[in-house]
């Protein structure tokens, strides 16, 4: 396990947001004195429909990994972890829609990253809560995600419930000790900030590591739920453990370049503005495919991430959205610019959070790529999109 904390000082979702809206009028919300006035408030913020064919259902995991003892929890306890599979559903339409956060974790996200009152907008995603999954030919291809430091699981819906329209199994992970979640018996889970705690890349990606054998579990029929809850007709037996990809985002995307190198269980791997930074470091060489997308951590100011891709032996790719900012790939690009127009931030305080990219184009990037590329290496279905820029993404550069 890495002994100090993989990302650069301060790189939390946390500490990421207080910097960019150190200026803004966060306690009270209010919009200042120089900007329009804000308009009514919606009903709620919402997040971009899915691009695919498919409705998406959602349903909740509670995992428990008792190959590792939980020190912090105390004798008998081990490392639980709450993971959400995505997946493309059938009649769907008679379930109901799954908030974008369980409300208690929501709540505590929100008042600790100075948004309390928007608690009540937040969003619906387009998961059906426990629709039966869609019959197909073949098992499900799957990808797991690993969200950043203090973030949580839903961070990137936007992208997961997009792979989900098209075919795809999507398990997103709560890591234990740096996440806001909440567990079926109602307890809130914040990040532990106090003492220090397994919440490292290697940490992350032995969460990954176990989420894979919990995909065996259900591909094979067998429901790895802690509480043997019941899941969705149809999702045992659907998930393919042959055709599995990983994607995360920031200190996510570290562990799950740490996991693919630790594990050939995950065929291809897909790292969000991730900066690579572990101790000891990331080392080996890599010869399954892998891909970058770029944002503040470049190879260019990163050795890490430089070095990592040196060792990249097999397909590789490093797209970069000029613009972008850390926190662009994400679901920040759809909700913040209808906060800013609820609060009438100018122009340059909303890009002064979320960059200089058009938020249009960045939703559109996050929906495209990612499923262009487990599409390629998954699926077996090559795309022109990872060959060379394209003119419907004027902004994505591919870095040599």
């Amino acid at each position: 396990m890495p002994a100090t904390p993989s990302t650069p000082q301060g790189t939390t979702r946390r500490t990421v947001l207080g910097t960019a809206l150190a200026a803004l009028p966060l306690a009270t919300l209010a919009a200042p004195a120089s900007a329009a006035p804000a308009t009514p408030a919606p009903a709620r913020l919402t997040l971009p429909a899915p691009t695919g064919p498919h409705p998406v259902g959602t349903v909740p995991l509670h995992l428990v990994d008792r190959s590792r003892p939980d020190d912090i929890a105390g004798p008998g306890h081990f490392r639980e972890l709450m993971a959400t599979v995505w997946y493309p559903a059938r009649d769907a339409e008679r379930y109901p829609l799954a908030p974008w956060m369980p409300p208690g974790a929501l709540q505590a996200f929100l008042t600790d990253v100075g948004f309390p009152d928007l608690t009540p907008l937040a969003p619906l995603t387009a998961g059906h809560a426990g629709a039966a999954v869609l019959r197909t030919p073949r098992p499900l291809p799957t990808v797991l995600f690993s969200h950043g430091a203090r973030s949580h699981q839903s961070d990137h819906t936007t992208t997961v419930q997009n792979l989900a329209s098209h075919g795809y199994a999507v398990i997103t992970i709560a890591h234990q000790y740096d996440t806001y979640t909440e567990y079926p018996d109602g307890s809130i889970a914040v990040p532990l900030r106090d003492r220090p705690a397994p919440t490292l890349p290697g940490d992350f990606a032995a969460d990954l590591r176990f989420v894979l054998d919990c995909v065996e579990q259900l591909a094979a029929g067998h429901n790895p739920d802690a509480g043997r809850r019941q899941l969705p007709a149809g999702l045992l037996g659907s998930l393919d453990p042959r055709r599995i990809g990983a994607l995360g985002w920031s200190k996510g995307g570290t562990a799950t370049a740490r996991a693919m190198l630790a594990d050939e269980r995950i065929r291809a791997g897909l790292a969000l503005d991730a900066p690579m930074q572990m101790n000891p470091p990331l080392s080996g060489d890599l010869d399954r495919p892998f891909m970058m997308m770029t944002a503040a951590f470049t190879r260019a100011t990163i050795p890490e991430a430089a070095a990592f891709w040196s060792h990249l032996r097999g397909w590789r790719l490093n797209i970069q959205a000029q613009g972008a900012v850390h926190i662009s790939y994400g679901d920040n690009e759809a909700l913040f610019p209808q906060v800013a127009r609820l609060r009438g931030w100018t122009a340059q305080q909303l890009e002064s959070v979320i960059g200089t990219l058009n938020p249009n184009e960045a939703i559109k990037i996050q929906q495209a790529y990612p499923l262009a590329f487990f599409d390629t290496h998954l699926r077996h279905h090559p795309t022109p999109l990872l060959t060379a820029p394209s003119p419907a993404f004027p902004s994505v550069t591919f870095l040599p």
